[in-house]
């Protein structure tokens, strides 16, 4: 496994579809901002739209653009028609909710509109490294054939809902977030950030030593060889390309797989500290509520309320 996909697997980051969208004239859709854990994202299927943030913030979305706002910020999507809208209605007897405004035929915006859950905490290292807006547009990417790939079969999909098409969908709008990433990362001028060291191909062979053995001791020396690196040039490395320390990043991860632990077992929390390299139940306390703001015992509380 690469280290980005161990990444998202730790993070546990599932997508979901709430509704399509087949809209016309000048219409303004106001989504209120969502709780933590909930990242909306909107696909456009074919025509043309608006987004704006409550600070202003505006972008303009044409077919094959993908928009994902990872810390559930208020947004109005507005469309872009000369004709005043006509009232909306939500037909939800079919698989998938739709929103209206028109006859089939007069469609100016098909919109797939959804959102992705996550775990704060097991999924801070994905979603902190990410902007306001993720916007990523085949246009711009040159249509890489992935995304193209993509995108087509959750039209398809969406268009003749077949048998299974809510579950295709779901399942897919996952695929186009790991998607979404990789473009994003690779990117010209991307500042510092995980995400540029998930995609760095030695760097990532370091980071993922490290998800896959939390507990070992690592030392500098022994995560420089593992990017066949000396520890001056690694250090120097993460540093411009994750603007954090070797060992921050280390600690970093030890949190976020302690995280998934809390949630996902009932380990006590001395033998989750065992198993992300700390000696002692105290010790690896201080630290994880120095990164996360709470004790482990009161976030696995908070996550267990979050789950029922």
């Amino acid at each position: 496994m690469d280290a980005l996909s161990k990444v998202l697997e730790l993070a546990r980051i599932k997508g979901s579809l709430d509704l399509r969208c087949q809209l016309a004239g000048s219409f303004a859709l106001d989504h209120e901002p969502l709780a933590l854990g909930e990242a909306p994202f909107h696909l456009v299927l074919s025509g043309k739209a608006n987004l704006e943030l409550r600070d202003g913030t505006y972008i303009e979305l044409t077919e094959g653009d993908f928009v994902l706002l990872p810390r559930g910020s208020a947004h109005v999507v507005s469309g872009v028609g000369d004709t005043p809208s006509s009232p909306i209605r939500v037909d939800d007897d079919g698989p998938i909710a739709v929103r209206r405004n028109t006859g089939s035929d007069e469609v100016e915006l098909d919109l797939l509109c959804g959102r992705f859950t996550y775990a704060p905490g097991a999924a801070d290292l994905i979603m902190s490294a990410l902007p306001e807006i993720l916007h990523i547009s085949l246009a711009e990417e040159g249509k890489p054939e992935a995304l193209d790939g993509v995108v087509s079969l959750l039209r398809d999909e969406v268009v003749n809902l077949q048998s299974g098409a809510l579950a295709i969908v779901t399942a897919l709008s996952t695929v186009l977030f790991a998607l979404a990433l990789r473009a994003h990362a690779r990117r010209d001028g991307m500042p510092a950030s995980l995400l540029v060291l998930l995609t760095d191909a030695r760097l990532s062979q370091a980071v993922l030593a490290m998800t896959k053995e939390p507990e070992k001791h690592w030392t500098l020396d022994m995560l420089a060889k593992q990017a066949n690196m000396s520890r001056a040039t690694f250090a120097r490395h993460i540093a411009n390309k994750g603007n954090l320390s070797p060992m921050d990043l280390l600690t970093s991860i030890r949190m976020q797989i302690a995280c998934e632990m809390l949630e996902s077992s009932s380990f006590p929390v001395g033998a989750v500290a065992e198993r992300v390299g700390y000696q002692s139940e105290s010790a690896f306390t201080k630290a994880f509520q120095r990164k996360l703001g709470f004790t482990p015992a009161s976030y696995r509380r908070h996550s267990n309320r979050r789950s029922r």
